[in-house]
């Protein structure tokens, strides 16, 4: 019989959303100049958390390819001509990888059971875009307990009147975390919730009681 993961410290994973992307699909340069923003600052992220050896998950769409395994989803994005912002992000070989279909990283994917069996009770979201997958993943992370951060410089919108939506959204229902990328600390232990629900940000007011 399968031992559960210790649970009595509240482990952290660094979840990549869509990151990897062949960018030939509507809205893609509307997004193109965000990624660009995103990917020096979330490959920084990304090696800081390898280096704490936190869980480095990568959730991504199959752009359809249903019999593709995950290295030639890499291999066909950075076959595009926007590989220069796949190559800095990609996988490592201690990567763990899952394939969604739809905007959040949980629904129908294994994601949640192999967080648990992590341990991991908090989750850092990364990657694109904020006001759709970002958004979508951090209410079924918060229905399943999960606690969750957001770096606002490590996630790409293609709007941003409503990525600010959807940030304040996360803050203010789902009791995110909304921070920048340098103030994530993976070497300090995590034994609690890093952030109370309500609102944190300046210029944001609590709601009315």
């Amino acid at each position: 019989m399968e031992q559960a993961a210790d649970t009595d410290t509240v482990g952290r994973a660094l979840v990549v959303i869509d990151m990897i992307n062949t960018y030939d699909h509507e809205d893609a340069e509307l997004l193109v100049p965000s990624v660009h923003r995103v990917v020096p600052v979330l490959a920084e992220l990304i090696g800081r958390a390898r280096e704490a050896d936190v869980p480095v998950v990568y959730a991504n769409d199959n752009f359809g390819l249903w019999r593709s395994h995950h290295g030639e989803l890499v291999d066909t994005a950075l076959a595009r001509p926007h590989a220069d912002l796949i190559e800095p992000i990609r996988p490592d070989d201690e990567s763990l990888f899952v394939v969604k279909a739809r905007h959040s990283v949980f629904y129908e994917t294994p994601l949640a059971y192999l967080l648990g069996r992590l341990g991991v009770g908090h989750v850092v979201l990364t990657g694109q875009v904020t006001e759709q997958c970002i958004l979508y993943s951090a209410l079924d992370a918060h229905i399943r307990h999960l606690g969750v951060t957001v770096p606002r410089d490590a996630a790409a919108s293609i709007h941003p009147h409503l990525e600010e939506a959807a940030l304040e959204m996360m803050e203010r229902n789902m009791g995110a975390r909304i921070t920048v990328a340098k103030d994530i600390d993976f070497a300090r232990p995590h034994t609690g919730p890093e952030h109370a629900p309500g609102p944190s940000r300046a210029g944001h007011r609590p709601p009315p009681p």
